[in-house]
């Protein structure tokens, strides 16, 4: 299998893009910060499904990472990410910071991206800013890349909602494809920062599918008050896990539903695990009042 070829700066990038463009292609988009897994690959091969060319970008984006967060020791695996994408993606846009963000080198400023109010709840409310800088470079990728579709997974579901939010602000000609969570065998979601785990720690982590698993077992005959008092009690037996919240939404537009809510929903979860900080997500066909 022939592995990608590789784009490190935005000049090779462009170049490429206007080569597809000639060539009638069509491209689809698949942000990622690297510490490749079975779940990323499996956005790959969505791509791959729905256009010509599948790029991969693998960019550990400062702008998202929060002082005191893991900016400095999140995996940084090219090399090995490159051969994980062997015979899936056709390129690698792996670029350096100021290749994304000029100005750091003096040269045009980027413009920055708010997430507005949403973005300051839930994930934007425990890491103050961490949307506006996602979105920030969301919208330079889609810029630099110019794809016909990008693909996201549905574990990142806050995530998931500012980015279609942000294609339909600035007007962009973007299919936004998303997939379903892969999971492990025992239901916990893939994430690259599961490396971080300890045993105990990766036993510890089942909470989170645990509570999904409850909370989806609970809205079968229950009301938003009942999901979210059985959801969040069983964290209440996993010592080792510290949660952050676990929330229901209406996902037209990502507000907390009131215990009297009727409709679609979905559930929000985030954990700290030692020292590692996990979110997981599902979606629920319907709540009763």
């Amino acid at each position: 299998m022939s592995a990608p070829q590789v784009c490190h700066t935005v000049a090779e990038m462009t170049a490429l893009r206007e080569q597809l463009s000639v060539e009638g292609k069509t491209l689809a988009l698949v942000p990622t910060m690297g510490a490749l897994h079975a779940g990323h690959l499996a956005l790959v091969a969505r791509a791959r499904e729905l256009a010509d060319v599948v790029v991969v970008s693998i960019f550990v984006n400062p702008l998202q990472f929060g002082a005191g967060e893991d900016f400095d020791r999140y995996p940084r695996t090219l090399d090995a990410d490159v051969a994980a994408l062997a015979g899936h993606a056709d390129y690698v846009f792996a670029p350096a910071a100021e290749e994304v963000y000029p100005e750091r080198v003096g040269g045009p400023a980027v413009p920055a991206q708010e997430a507005g109010s949403v973005g300051d709840t839930f994930e934007g409310a425990s890491r103050p800013g961490h949307f506006d800088g996602v979105l920030t470079v969301v919208a330079r990728l889609f810029d630099i890349v110019k794809p016909d579709v990008a693909v996201f997974g549905q574990k990142d579901a806050q995530q998931v909602f500012l980015v279609r939010e942000l294609i339909q602000k600035l007007g962009l000609p973007i299919h936004l494809d998303v997939l379903h969570t892969i999971r492990e065998a025992d239901g916990l979601a893939l994430s690259s920062r599961n490396r971080y785990l300890s045993e105990e720690e990766r036993q510890a982590a089942l909470a989170l599918p645990h509570a999904l698993l409850a909370v989806a077992h609970e809205a079968q005959h229950g009301n938003a008050a009942s999901v979210r008092e059985v959801g969040r009690s069983v964290f209440e037996k996993y010592p080792l896990v510290r949660l952050d919240y676990l929330d229901l939404v209406d996902p037209t537009n990502f507000q907390r539903v009131s215990d009297d809510y009727q409709g679609p929903a979905t559930v929000v979860v985030a954990a700290v695990v030692g020292t590692t900080r996990l979110i997981d997500t599902e979606n629920l066909e319907r709540l009763h009042a």
